[in-house]
């Protein structure tokens, strides 16, 4: 399927479900080997062909106890997370669990400083969206300003826009050609991406607030926000364009999907699908653009550039490649914002590879070295993570420079439940001149044509990667739509899976900063009571329980893993709206999973963030009423601004669905699940 299939795709009813369908084409051309074939080495495949897949999965996930345990013995089973379990389903609103309040805290459109107009949906400007809260939240954190926890920073990033239920009376714009793309209406999407940083203040009442007044307040877009460059590729001739000759500066951050929050309280936006927003006029016979007299066609291709998703490159010159070669060279990084600081420009850290940044989190090797761990998110692309050369103190700005010199590695899978992390380092290996390698800059700008020279293991869209103190970490793989038949294994026991599978990872020594270390699977996702998807589950998990396409994860004050969930519009295939689940890790009931909130209708699940005293949970719905609407019983039919499938979660008549942070919190205080 090409561009042109997928915009006259009838069943695709908006751009981001029409972005995800285009993403579904690999870009990586080192598909000799994927992690379902590594797993099948593993787990043997003459059992699958045998007729035990199942018998051969489960016990290896569970042991041989998982396939006698009743289904009905939940008692058996103590679980971690302490609460009534939500039931599952697919409606205009959201819902959490018995016990908890789940209050809207922040909404597209709202003034977050002092001097913001109310929000017109009417009459937006691109100006009033600089001063209010940006559009699809994704990734939330937060950093303390009192030694209560009760006021603080809430960061939080902004991915990209839906056009046709933000607009009043527009509709889909890549489907016409963006006809009705005025300049203005560029500017404001371009002004409703990036990152909020907004002060919020937990009142008496338990409840939390914004206060507008705050002095830390402020919106980060690619629009008007310039940054600086450091690392390897800072200055480098593949960095520079005309507006910046030297290489050293940029305005902006886009497409910021996951995120984190360093030991020292900066917040870190990943960069993911940047290639979405690059132009090109020249075109060949079959109205594909052409590449043959681009500098950057290697890593373009490689990269998906340009995506041409939208049609910012018809206003500003930096994202059209034909006028800006160098300017994509400038996104798909890690982005560091120090809250605290309006005053200091956001940092492109280099160091840490360019690549479609799904996620930065962090945690502390054994000897206090910084490691963050990141995937590609990409179908068949890589797993990495980033270790400091110098330890964490108490010298911020000392600390903000060890995400400027260390190692980044990427991960092979190896048959034997072993993992090895390889160092992508200039001059080792085949990362040379010889194979376009001139400097370690080459090697960060093109992290995966590097990755691919290493032979890393091709991954089922890695996403999140949550680490835990005691060198695990849990990576989620969202699907592969992509996985053919002759791919089928134990691991992966499904051609053009759409559910995806979570691996931990169980670092030698218990030392994130390990260069090896072993891997299991942890649950398989999808229906278990439906044999042809090959989902494996702990037996206890209930109806409720199981779900597809994991996402973002979060570890909690106690340990426990938080997963939220993706599907995209393949939430029909489920029945279930995206939501958050509590999966166990441990023992017993490990890969038991029990369902804590879902979203209104089309809205995908995003954050999830914990406090310290994990009495708040901060949960984010991005693009509510938008995917899959065609599947919600009663509405059958695409979503538009002036009919939406909802309009969460004002349901105001005049008022479109509007992406929102949610707070979560129980009922009468005290920590979350416990």
């Amino acid at each position: 399927m090409n561009r042109t299939d997928i915009l006259n795709d009838p069943t695709i009813g908006n751009k981001a479900e029409a972005y995800e369908a285009f993403d579904d084409i690999p870009t990586n051309p080192n598909l000799s080997r994927t992690i379902g074939e590594v797993v099948a080495a593993r787990y043997s495949r003459r059992d699958m062909f045998k007729g035990a897949l199942a018998v051969t999965t489960t016990t290896a996930l569970f042991g041989t106890s998982a396939m006698v345990a009743p289904k009905g013995a939940a008692a058996a089973t103590t679980s971690r997370y302490n609460f009534s379990e939500l039931a599952w389903g697919n409606d205009e609103k959201h819902h959490v669990a018995e016990g908890y309040d789940a209050d809207i805290l922040l909404r597209w459109g709202d003034p977050i400083t002092a001097d913001a107009p109310e929000f017109d949906v009417m009459n937006q400007t691109a100006q009033a969206q600089l001063t209010q809260f940006g559009y699809n939240n994704d990734y939330v954190g937060f950093t303390a300003l009192n030694d209560e926890g009760t006021r603080g920073l809430l960061c939080v990033n902004h991915e990209y826009t839906n056009e046709e239920v933000m607009f009043p009376k527009l509709g889909r714009q890549d489907r016409d050609g963006f006809k009705g793309m005025t300049p203005e209406l560029i500017d404001i999407e371009m002004a409703a991406h990036g990152g909020t940083v907004v002060e919020i203040e937990k009142e008496t009442t338990g409840q939390w607030r914004v206060d507008r007044n705050g002095k830390y307040n402020r919106r980060i877009t690619p629009l008007n926000t310039a940054m600086t460059i450091d690392g390897p590729a800072a200055g480098h001739p593949r960095m520079q364009t005309n507006e910046d000759p030297e290489g050293l500066t940029v305005i902006g951050t886009l497409n910021n999907c996951a995120g984190g929050m360093t030991p020292w309280g900066t917040y870190l936006m990943a960069e993911e699908n940047f290639h979405g927003y690059f132009w090109s006029d020249v075109t060949n016979a079959d109205g594909k653009v052409d590449l043959s007299a681009q500098p950057e066609a290697r890593q373009m291709k490689r990269y998906g550039v340009p995506g041409r998703w939208y049609n910012w490159g018809t206003r500003h010159d930096r994202f059209n490649i034909d006028k800006e070669p160098n300017e994509s060279n400038r996104f798909g990084w890690i982005v560091e914002v120090d809250p605290r600081d309006p005053d200091a420009m956001p940092v492109k850290h280099t160091a840490l590879g360019r690549f479609r940044h799904e996620g930065a989190e962090t945690t502390l090797a054994a000897d206090g070295r910084l490691v963050i761990y990141s995937g590609d998110d990409n179908r068949f692309d890589y797993q990495y993570k980033y270790v400091s050369g110098g330890v964490v103190t108490e010298d911020k700005a000392a600390n903000s420079k060890l995400l400027s010199d260390g190692t980044l590695y990427v991960a092979r899978f190896d048959d034997d439940g072993t993992i090895a992390w390889l160092p992508l380092i200039h001059g080792e290996g085949p990362l040379t001149a010889e194979n376009g390698f001139n400097d370690q800059g080459d090697v960060m700008i093109d992290t995966r044509i590097a990755a691919d020279l290493l032979g890393a293991t091709p991954m089922d869209r890695p996403e999140d990667a949550q680490p835990r103190g005691d060198g695990s970490v849990y990576l989620m793989l969202t699907n592969n739509s992509k996985r053919k038949p002759d791919q089928i294994d134990a691991a992966n026991p499904r051609p053009e899976s759409a559910f995806g599978h979570i691996i931990e990872v169980k670092e030698d020594g218990g030392d994130h900063g390990a260069t090896r270390g072993t891997w299991s699977i942890l649950v398989q996702c999808g229906d278990p009571a439906v044999a042809e998807v090959g989902a494996v589950w702990n037996p206890e998990t209930s109806e409720n329980g199981w779900f597809g396409a994991p996402d973002n994860a979060a570890i909690d004050a106690e340990g426990r893993l938080w997963i939220s969930t993706d599907q995209g519009r393949n939430w029909g295939k489920t029945g279930k709206s995206d939501g958050l689940y509590a999966l166990e890790t441990e023992g017993e009931a490990r890969g038991t999973s029990k369902l804590f909130f879902r979203c209104p209708v089309g809205g995908e699940m995003c954050g999830p963030y914990f406090t310290d005293d994990q009495e708040t949970l901060f949960l984010a719905v991005q693009h509510p009423g938008t995917d899959g609407t065609r599947d919600l019983a009663g509405f059958e039919r695409d979503s538009t601004f002036e009919d939406p499938a909802t309009r969460w979660p004002d349901f105001d008549p005049a008022m479109p669905p509007r992406p929102s942070v949610v707070v979560v919190t129980k009922q009468g205080g005290g920590k979350i699940a416990v």
